[in-house]
């Protein structure tokens, strides 16, 4: 007897796409079209209605790049149509998808003539329910389709000129399809479904196992018991022939799943923030009806953006996802203001993602998240899991790890490990997937994946299509229904993913341990790509620390009125920015010129506050005086206070050798060669050589780079292979000397201009290096690197409220693949005794090497930042044009003088003239425990609010000091509630003594 297993599966694909596919709909009869083109950006629905509709033809060509088509359907109902035991009436519309990718070509919504919305419209959800639109048998209603142009290309990652309207010309990008309506035939609709859960799991059976031909054989007879030329009418008889290998019980042993609707929307990404505006009200209003058809039905909606998005510009939609949320269908997830990105946010920025998005659930809601939501970021900075649990939440989901390029996270559920000590109940989802369609294929991938059998038999599954695609659709509802207890499936149960927590943290007592960062081996370009979005960004975290400390003193010491709602408005701002395809510079060149538009609007504002404030508190004088904002000592000003600068120190030195020049202060030594580059630099204090026997410092090194993919994301490591060093110098001159000593170095790169300023000033530890570039280059990296004679084991690079540790050896794959990291201000390499701390103003890529010399057996650790890139995906201009970038470099230097290098790169001195000096609002007796934050409390109370951590990774005490008059002083979380916090005693007249841990973060607050 042959095997005709085969023949059986071509011919149900056939039977599937030629028969049972064309007869969901019966019968359908075209629609009246009118239209309405928006000649510019996006309208409301009531500006768009009080236009004229001109008549539109089927099937005509439609949507410049960008555009917007207001649409107007008219027709009416034939007689008798949808009366049928198993009939209904919808309207399908075709808006020329061009294939089945949701989310990345055009959409739709469709609005009633009241200026409600009814649904959306997407390839694979192209239905509208004549129900939806009122009562009556006429159909009159309007679709607003967004002609958003294909940005993916089939993921080719060719350069396109598609992502900036000026450069996406205006032709038409679309053609109509069919736009009808339509007779459902619900039997038909339901033998679909049955048809594939069953192809879909019988495809995922071991060829030897009798379920997977009892399926076969079943498909079969269905078959053969259904007339081709009669599908609606032996439908029934189809599915019967199903209905007994579809009752079939799941085994014992079968692992569970919790399927949670969601749909995963890049807050920017291929299309601009404008656009995710509307993309959230289509895939919304498409959730908000499904669950009236399916009570059963539970939506996980992360990014309190989006849902404020709603409330300004959709408030009808906005009330309706209100009731959903009381009724428990529609569940706020994650907690953030934004899924941002993890890496590159610093720390009170980390933790005002936390601040804004639970405090909006909380608000609008009465709802508290207690997990964090982020599937996919580009990797999951160490300091995450305190965070997290001083924001109130106890739970994390990520999903972008399981993108590894090298090595697979040995478990899927485990407790996470940050940089203090902190866990974190955490779940990786064996699915692969943030987009799952609840297929065969995907669950028992996840049954497979999962790598906790044995100790645990639950895992979690998003379903849903993302980025406009129209999140979860009455399919996959199917599918979930008919794999709740299925023989050779998985058990599929639809709920929350707090429910999905709370059974897998009962079931997994004794969870294995994750320490440290959850680094992506992927997408290491996001730390570099579009130079300016992180500059803007790293400028507006220090300018938010400046604006809220003064304001705070201000308001503190005088009747200032705090600007709370501004500071606010102007936080989530920023927030918003660092969204995970914003501030890794993976979104299109629209995106980014609306952030650095941003981010100038950011720094006015933000200027005019501090200006205002400033003013109150210095008074009227000629007097100058240093604000300094810095939580260290600088030149005779006080943390956090202002004062007339003293200077220290002698004046700098420049002597002229051999075509370069001898830069000293008394404190460091630098000597700069006839090419510009770092030939020496000593401190006078070891009088130890930092620059490594035979090297050079502040080489400027230019790299091809080519990714295989995610041109943007990438950097691989096969960058390295090719690299010309700019060694050669166009010009070296002294531009000034005294109290500050300024070498200009000019040179090129490729066809770029390059000027570097290195500069060193009186009283100053550190040497800096402004490198200004008129990039011109494509595909091209550029590398700053500093060879040092330190042996160093491992790097310190500094992220949120600490710093972690990486080894500079490559023992195992999982180093090997580090080969390019991420820091923060700081980054510093030591060996016993002696260490080298690089800052800067606004980098995160860096890499670290570590080699032996053959002319004396030293070992050299080369540290190299990453300054520009030149991709050409998503946006074929990334970083072209004027850049500029500040490092500086400490010799004998230990990780305290990282950490107040860094905030002293990042504060720049604020001289202003005035009558009075600034006492601070606080003071600390011990340099390791840094403030980061000083504001009033967001609840309007007068309450001030300050947030410090332990900065050296040491356990360390001191006391933290009031100046000013406190009646009572409580730790809270970072929501500003009451908490219980090791280490913190308060004592009289609003001193508190601290006794902390390695890295732990504190927030206290002080009553006035």
């Amino acid at each position: 007897m042959h095997d005709d297993r085969r023949i059986t599966e071509v011919r149900l694909d056939r039977f599937v796409r030629e028969r049972i596919n064309p007869a969901v709909y019966t019968r359908s009869v075209p629609l009246n079209l009118s239209s309405w083109d928006a000649p510019g950006e996006p309208v409301t629905v009531m500006d768009a209605l009080r236009h004229k509709f001109m008549p539109q033809e089927h099937g005509a060509a439609w949507g410049q790049p960008w555009g917007t088509k207001w649409l107007r359907l008219q027709g009416d109902v034939p007689e008798a149509w949808g009366t049928g035991p198993d009939t209904t009436v919808e309207i399908v519309v075709d808006l020329g998808f061009i294939n089945e990718a949701p989310g990345f070509q055009c959409e739709g919504i469709a609005w009633r003539p009241d200026g409600t919305i009814i649904k959306a419209i997407s390839p694979r959800n192209q239905y509208i329910p004549l129900k939806l639109l009122g009562s009556g048998m006429a159909v009159d209603f309007y679709v607003e389709a967004a002609a958003n142009p294909d940005m993916a290309q089939g993921w080719t990652f060719a350069a396109t000129p598609y992502g900036d309207k000026a450069t996406a010309g205006t032709a038409p990008q679309y053609r109509l399809g069919r736009i009808a309506i339509a007779e459902l035939n619900q039997t038909v609709w339901e033998l679909q479904q049955d048809v594939w859960t069953l192809s879909g799991l019988m495809h995922e059976l071991p060829m030897e196992q009798p379920r997977r031909h009892e399926i076969l054989r079943a498909l079969e007879r269905m078959m053969d018991q259904m007339d081709p030329d009669d599908v609606a009418g032996t439908a029934a008889a189809g599915r019967a022939a199903l209905a007994e290998v579809l009752s079939r019980p799941a085994y014992a042993s079968a692992h569970h799943l919790v399927a949670t609707g969601h749909a995963h929307i890049d807050s920017a990404w291929l299309w601009p923030v404008r656009e995710t505006i509307r993309k959230c009200a289509r895939t919304f209003s498409n959730v908000v009806a499904l669950m009236d058809e399916d009570p059963g039905f539970v939506f996980s909606c992360s990014s309190a953006q989006q849902l404020a998005w709603m409330k300004e510009f959709y408030p009808e939609l906005f009330g309706r996802i209100r009731e959903k949320v009381k009724a428990g269908q529609f569940v706020p997830v994650g907690g953030m203001w934004v899924e941002s990105d993890t890496n590159m946010p610093g720390g009170e920025a980390m933790a005002r993602q936390f601040v804004e998005g639970k405090s909006f659930f909380l608000q609008e809601f009465g709802v508290e998240c207690r997990e964090a939501w982020l599937p996919d970021s580009f990797g999951y900075s160490a300091a995450l899991p305190q965070i997290v649990r001083s924001a109130g939440s106890r739970w994390f989901l990520t999903q972008k790890i399981s993108w590894n390029q090298v090595n697979r996270m040995p478990h899927h559920t485990f407790n996470w490990e940050g940089i203090d000590g902190t866990r974190l109940f955490t779940h990786f989802p064996p699915v692969d997937t943030y987009n799952a369609e609840l297929s065969g294929r995907e669950l028992a991938h996840a049954e497979r994946n999962f790598r906790d059998h044995g100790r645990a038999n639950t895992s979690l599954v998003p379903f849903g299509y993302g980025d406009g695609g129209g999140g979860p659709t009455r399919e996959m509802l199917a599918a979930a229904t008919r794999t709740a207890d299925l023989e050779g499936s998985p058990k599929v149960r639809v709920g929350s993913a707090e429910s999905f927590f709370a059974q897998a943290e009962e079931g997994y007592a004794s969870l294995p341990v994750w320490v440290g960062e959850m680094y992506l081996e992927l997408h290491r370009g996001t730390y570099t790509s579009q130079a300016q979005t992180k500059r803007g960004n790293r400028r507006s975290e220090h300018l938010l620390r400046e604006a809220e400390l003064w304001c705070t003193t201000a308001a503190v010491r005088s009747s200032f009125a705090y600007p709370g709602a501004e500071l606010k408005r102007l936080w989530r701002l920023v927030l918003l920015q660092q969204f995970h395809d914003i501030l890794p510079g993976s979104s299109i060149a629209w995106v980014h010129q609306d952030a650095e538009r941003n981010y100038a609007a950011i720094s006015a504002a933000l200027e005019t506050i501090i200006g205002e404030a400033v003013a109150v508190l210095l008074g009227e004088g000629s007097r100058t005086f240093l604000l300094n904002a810095a939580p260290h000592p600088r030149n005779g000003v006080p943390a956090l206070g202002a004062a007339e600068p003293a200077v220290h120190g002698q004046p700098v030195q420049a002597t002229a050798v051999d075509g370069g020049y001898v830069l000293d202060n008394g404190i460091i030594r630098a000597v700069l060669d006839a090419d510009g580059l770092l030939a020496s630099l000593t401190d006078h204090a070891t009088g130890r050589e930092a620059i490594a026997p035979g090297s050079r410092g502040n080489l400027l090194e230019l790299h091809r780079d080519t990714p295989n993919e995610w041109d943007a994301w990438d950097i691989d490591e096969f960058y390295r292979r090719n690299v010309t060093a700019l060694t050669s110098a166009q010009e070296v001159r002294l531009e000034r000397v005294g109290n500050s000593a300024v070498v200009v170095v000019n040179r090129v790169a490729g066809s770029s201009p390059i000027t570097q300023r290195i500069t060193l000033d009186a009283g100053s530890d550190s040497l800096g290096i402004t490198t200004a570039v008129e990039w011109q280059e494509s595909e091209k990296l550029l590398k700053l690197g500093f060879p040092l004679d330190v042996k160093a084991d491992r790097s310190a690079a500094e992220t949120q409220f600490g710093h972690v540790f990486r080894p500079t050896h490559v023992n195992t794959s999982w180093e090997a693949a580090k080969f390019e990291i991420c820091a923060h201000r700081w980054i510093h390499v030591a060996e016993p005794g002696y260490g080298v701390a690089i800052s800067n103003a606004a980098t995160y890529g860096h890499d670290v090497t570590r080699s032996v010399r053959d002319t004396d057996g030293g070992t050299t650790t080369s540290v190299r930042l990453s300054l520009l890139r030149a991709p050409k995906f998503p946006d074929p201009t990334a970083d072209r044009g004027h850049q500029e970038l500040t490092v500086t470099i400490r010799p004998g230097a230990g990780i305290a003088d990282a950490v107040e290098e860094g905030y002293r790169t990042n504060l720049a001195p604020r001289l202003v003239r005035g009558g009075r000096g600034v006492e601070p609002l606080f003071t600390v007796d011990n340099p390791a425990l840094v403030i980061e934050a000083v504001k009033l409390a967001e609840d309007g109370s007068g309450d001030v609010v300050v947030r410090l951590y332990e900065s050296l990774g040491q356990r360390s005490a001191g006391t933290l000091s009031a100046g000013f008059p406190v009646k009572d002083v409580q730790a809270t979380d970072l929501l500003e509630r009451p908490v219980e916090a090791p280490g913190v005693t308060a004592a009289e007249h609003g001193n508190v003594l601290l006794a902390l841990r390695p890295f732990q973060l504190v927030t206290l607050r002080f009553a006035r």
